[in-house]
Order: C-alpha cells, then sequence, then structure tokens
C-alpha cells in the first residue's frame, strides 16, 4: 500500500513534469515590446480564456482607455467598421519583440470612423502634426512610445490661440478650416452692436486697435465698450447734456439733428408735467449755438426744487418742497391734505400714522400744539403695569414702533437680558407658546425649570445619579432634544468604535417589546443586539465572547490570527484566500460562512 504523503509526492512531481512539457509547446513564438511584461506560462490566461479563444473582455481589462470610448460609443473601435469585429483580427500577437501591433495605411485611412472629420486643410496635414505627445490631452497616455488617443477637438489644442483666451474656445463660429484669415464665418450683425450707418464704411482697425500682449501681437476684439456714443467719440457738449446721444444724433451723421423732434426730457432727471409740458425750451433755456454749453444752464436743477425759477411766497416757513402742497397744473391748485409734509411741524408721522385721518388728532384747530413726547400721551398702557418698575413705566416704543403694536421690536438680544437667554431650538419658539396664556399675554415669567413646559418623559425610570433633581439638561441641549450629552463612560458600559455613532434608540428602545425607553438593567452580551451569523458555529451566543475575533470598530476581521486554530497557516497555504476553503453554505435557510469545516487532513482538500 503506498501511504498517503507518497501519493501526494508523486501528484506534485507528475504537475512539475506535464508543466514544463507545456512550456516547450503552447507559446507560438515571443509578445511584442508593448505585453512583455506578460510573458511566460504563468500570465498566460491575462490574454488567452482557456478552451476558448482571446477574448475581446480581457483585451477591454487592460485597455481601459479604449473600453471608456467604447462605453461612451464614439472613437474608432466603437464605429459600425471596428464595433463587431475581435481585437485579434487587427492586433495579432506572438510575432516577436519587435512586431508593430497597431498598423494601418494611413494615405486610405477613413478618419471619419474616428468621429472627427478632417476637412480644408486638415485633409492635407500630415498624421504626425496632429498626433504628437504635446497634444495628448490625458497625461497617461501621453506616455506612450506612440498613441492615436487622447487628442482634443478645440482647436487651442493644437493651434496657437492668437485672441490669448479673450473670445472663448469656440473657433468655429468665426473661422473655418481652409484658412484663418479671412474669419469668412463671423457676422458682426450677430453681435451686440450691429454696424449701421457711417460705422459699416469704417475700418475695423479703428475700432478694435492692435497691440502687442504678453509679447505676442494682439488685436482686441472682446470687452471693447459701446455704452453710448462716447465710448469712441469725443462729447462737444463736455457731458453737460444727458449721454445718450440718439435722442438728436443718428449714425448717418453727427451733424444731422433731425431726431431733436423726438427728445425726451422725461430722461434727463427733469420730467415736464402739467404747465411745464407747455413750455417752450428757451423760456427755460438761454439760446447759445455753442455745442459745449447749449441746454447745459439748467444742469443740476432738481425735479421739485421749485425755488430755483420760482420766488417762494411762504419765505421758507414749510421747507422748500412745494409739490407737498402744490402741483404743476397751478400754483394756486392746492393738494390735499394727506400729501403734507408732516415732519415740518416736528412730529413726523412713521407706520399707522400716516393713515390716521388729521382729525383723529387736531380735534379742534390744525394748527394747535398737540402733546407727543410719549405713545401714552394718546395711547392706553395695554400690559396695566407690568413692566411698571419703580412707579416708572417705560415708553411703549422700546418695544414697538408705528407700524403696530402687533410687531414687537424686543429682540433675542433683549431677552438674553433676561434670566432666561433664548438658544437653541428656544429661539425657533414663538413668543405665544410661552407667553400666551387664553387671550391674555403674560410676560413676567418666574420659573425655567423645563420641566414646567416640557414633560418628564422618562419618569422615574432614571436613576438619581443619571438625573438629579429631574435636570433635562443632564443629558438633553436646548438646540435638539433628540440630542444627547449624556456622558455612557459614567456607567458600565463604555461606548467604543462604531457604537458611539449608533442612535441611542438603537439599544434603549428598539430591541424591547414596548414602547417605552429603558435605561438600566440591559445586558451587554453582543447578541442582545446583534444576530449570530455564524450560525452556532463557535458556540451558545449568549455566553459567546464575540470580542475574541471582532472589535467594535469595524464586525470585519482585519488581522485574523490562524495559527490559534488547530490548522496553522504555513508555506503555500499563508498565500491562500480565505474564500478556497471557507466556504459559503447557500442551501442554509439564511446562508453563512462555514468556518469549522472539519478538514485539516491534505487529503481533505487535494488529490
Amino acid at each position: 500500500m503506498i501511504s498517503r504523503s507518497h501519493k501526494y509526492l508523486l501528484f506534485i512531481s507528475l504537475a512539475i513534469f506535464l508543466q514544463g512539457e507545456a512550456l516547450a509547446q503552447i507559446s507560438p513564438g515571443p509578445l511584442s515590446k508593448a505585453h512583455a511584461e506578460l510573458e511566460g506560462m504563468s500570465n498566460c490566461t491575462q490574454c488567452h480564456t482557456l478552451g476558448s479563444k482571446v477574448s475581446n473582455d480581457k483585451c477591454l481589462s487592460c485597455h481601459k482607455e479604449i473600453k471608456s470610448r467604447l462605453s461612451a460609443n464614439k472613437g474608432l473601435h466603437a464605429s459600425p467598421s471596428y464595433k463587431s469585429k475581435d481585437c485579434f483580427t487587427c492586433h495579432s500577437e506572438h510575432h516577436g519583440r519587435n512586431f508593430e501591433m497597431i498598423r494601418f495605411d494611413k494615405k486610405t485611412f477613413d478618419h471619419n470612423l474616428t468621429g472627427y472629420t478632417l476637412s480644408g486643410k486638415h485633409k492635407v496635414t500630415d498624421c504626425r502634426e496632429c498626433h504628437k505627445k504635446e497634444n495628448v490631452s490625458e497625461s497617461g497616455l501621453a506616455k506612450r512610445p506612440v498613441t492615436y488617443l487622447g487628442l482634443n477637438q478645440n482647436c487651442a489644442s493644437c493651434h496657437e490661440d492668437s485672441h490669448q483666451q479673450t473670445l472663448g474656445n469656440k473657433c468655429q463660429d468665426c473661422h473655418n478650416t481652409d484658412a484663418f484669415v479671412p474669419a469668412t464665418l463671423f457676422r458682426h450683425e450677430k453681435t451686440d452692436f450691429p454696424l449701421v450707418g457711417k460705422h459699416t464704411e469704417v475700418s475695423c482697425v479703428e475700432c478694435h486697435p492692435k497691440d502687442t500682449k504678453n509679447n505676442q501681437p494682439f488685436q482686441k476684439f472682446a470687452d471693447v465698450s459701446f455704452v453710448n456714443c462716447n465710448s469712441c467719440h469725443d462729447d462737444p457738449h463736455q457731458r453737460r447734456v444727458m449721454n445718450d446721444c440718439k435722442q438728436c444724433h443718428t449714425e448717418s451723421s453727427f451733424r444731422n439733428t433731425h431726431q431733436m423732434d423726438h427728445f425726451s426730457h422725461q430722461k434727463t432727471g427733469f420730467q415736464l408735467k402739467g404747465r411745464h409740458a407747455k413750455t417752450d425750451c428757451f423760456s427755460c433755456h438761454v439760446p447759445d449755438k455753442q455745442a459745449s454749453s447749449i441746454f447745459s444752464d439748467k444742469n443740476g436743477v432738481a425735479q421739485n426744487d421749485c425755488i430755483a425759477c420760482h420766488e417762494d411766497p411762504h419765505i421758507s416757513k414749510f421747507g422748500t418742497q412745494c409739490v407737498d402742497c402744490h402741483n404743476e397744473s397751478s400754483f394756486k391748485d392746492i393738494n390735499n391734505l394727506s400729501s403734507f409734509n408732516h415732519s415740518l411741524t416736528g412730529f413726523q408721522l412713521l407706520g399707522k400714522h400716516q393713515f390716521v385721518d388729521c382729525r383723529e388728532c387736531h380735534v379742534a384747530d390744525l394748527t394747535d400744539p398737540l402733546p407727543h413726547q410719549t405713545c401714552v400721551s394718546c395711547h392706553d398702557d395695554y400690559h396695566n403695569g407690568e413692566f411698571t418698575k419703580n412707579g416708572i413705566t417705560p415708553d411703549c416704543a422700546q418695544c414697538h414702533n408705528e407700524d403696530g403694536f402687533e410687531t414687537s421690536l424686543y429682540s433675542i438680544e433683549d431677552h438674553k437680558k433676561t434670566k432666561f437667554p433664548l438658544d437653541g431650538a428656544h429661539l425657533a419658539t414663538p413668543c405665544f407658546a410661552c407667553h400666551l396664556e387664553g387671550e391674555a399675554w403674560r410676560f413676567r415669567i418666574e420659573s425655567a425649570r423645563c420641566t414646567d413646559c416640557h414633560e418628564n418623559i422618562h419618569g422615574e425610570t432614571i436613576p438619581e445619579k443619571y438625573f438629579p433633581d429631574n435636570n433635562c439638561t443632564t443629558c438633553h441641549q436646548t438646540s435638539s432634544w433628540q440630542e444627547s450629552l449624556f456622558d455612557h463612560d459614567v456607567t458600565k458600559f463604555k461606548l467604543l468604535g462604531k457604537h458611539q455613532q449608533v442612535r441611542c434608540d438603537e439599544c434603549h428602545l428598539k430591541k424591547l417589546a414596548s414602547n417605552e425607553r429603558k435605561f438600566v438593567d440591559l445586558s451587554q452580551n453582543c447578541h442582545e443586539c446583534h444576530e449570530d451569523n455564524h450560525q452556532g458555529q463557535f458556540g451558545n451566543p449568549e455566553v459567546l465572547d464575540c470580542l475574541r475575533c471582532h472589535d467594535m470598530n469595524s464586525w470585519l476581521i482585519d488581522s485574523f490570527d490562524h495559527d490559534q486554530t488547530r490548522f496553522k497557516l504555513d508555506g503555500k497555504h499563508a498565500l491562500v484566500s480565505c474564500e478556497k476553503c471557507h466556504f459559503v453554505n447557500a442551501d442554509a435557510e439564511k446562508p453563512y460562512v462555514v468556518y469549522k469545516t472539519g478538514k485539516i487532513e491534505c487529503i481533505d482538500c487535494h488529490l
């Protein structure tokens, strides 16, 4: 009888003999330089599938740049002429180190298949003028000795941008591939400044000057100002007349002023209304033939600055705003009292005061003086002395304004000065939640304990040492009731690893039959919260110490010491992946990994 160990040595010898024979017969020839690193029997399956031809999937697993282009359905390999072919029909191997795997007739090659049609000068340009390393935009491809990939289709990727990035990168909007100059596709009428009148006769360089930028010849086409005529032309009026030249002039000739009939005085800052609209221009303006001074003698006169032209019969008693009482129709035509500027009286009308009828306050003569130093001079104290201190009642204006008593000016900063400063979620709590009782407001609240407003949902379930005097702030904060400040380290179960990220309810609520939280007398055994994924392979989970293999940072085992088991890993066994021996029992009601296989003899795994 041959022993088990002798059988194993015989098997190893036979395998070595057969491998030596295969090395001498299988390979049809040396690999090219590109694949030289794959030379050798152990690398065959990286390109070949045993029992089948070389598959495209094998090729694309290494040539990811081709795979990404196929996935995006672009480039030569995605064209109908190539997409259905096997890689080896064009790229053959095992013909020696100097064999060129990328070969094609450059003169007859159809560049349209790449997705980039050659036109104009591109048709007669040598391939090497474009396909060179400095034009390859992808750094990984640029390192290759030869590549036809990685070119950007933007003109500036191969050609120098004479506009120096001032006109964007859509060169094809103005130029074609026949010649860069002239820009035959450019149309000035499509710009924001179409050329009309005399502008059509002006040479381009008059508006687009040539200069030097970054030590290169440069002609400015972008950011040429044309907001108004004086962006390019001198202003003979020296800015004394408004800048809209088209109000009087046209592009046909500056001396053509037939537009004067359409001049809009409304745009000068002084609109003509009432009698002003019927007044002759030279009733206000002094005639002058000098372009630098005509119509500029009234510059700076405000719309309501009546006394600049008219005498003030009131001798400034009611200020200079005549429009408060008068209008342009007639000086004798008095406006309603609602337009009267009450600020001139010493009491400015603001908010709701603006809409109160004059007779509500001025019961007798409109000119009789009225007390107005404090709000209570006219209004009752709604708070009935609640804010009275030392016999002094503060003025309503400290918290309210003329927009109405419903609106309060009392701010968060003001509340911070009280015994109960607002923070956290209290900042978003409306005032009436605490201060409105029925229909009455109450602002002086003596108690500031949480349980005075909030229900104590814990009752007596938390020991006094963790919840002294029912003080909620021991665990909670005002920013969110769900966020806890409780220091778990003071308990018998310190939170370590992933336990620090678990919500409290995961342990203190979810695992309980009732819908009540429990914070004491909880088991610390892992199986109380975690399921035994090993299906009892390592003993009773109620007494099992999971920390023998796992830690609290991750359930996955990073460095299991196999030497502590009955089967120490040494030699080639140390390089075998765990899945080779520890398979998944898929037939179980809930599949699990079998760790206790019971196979520790060589014959159990090897023939």
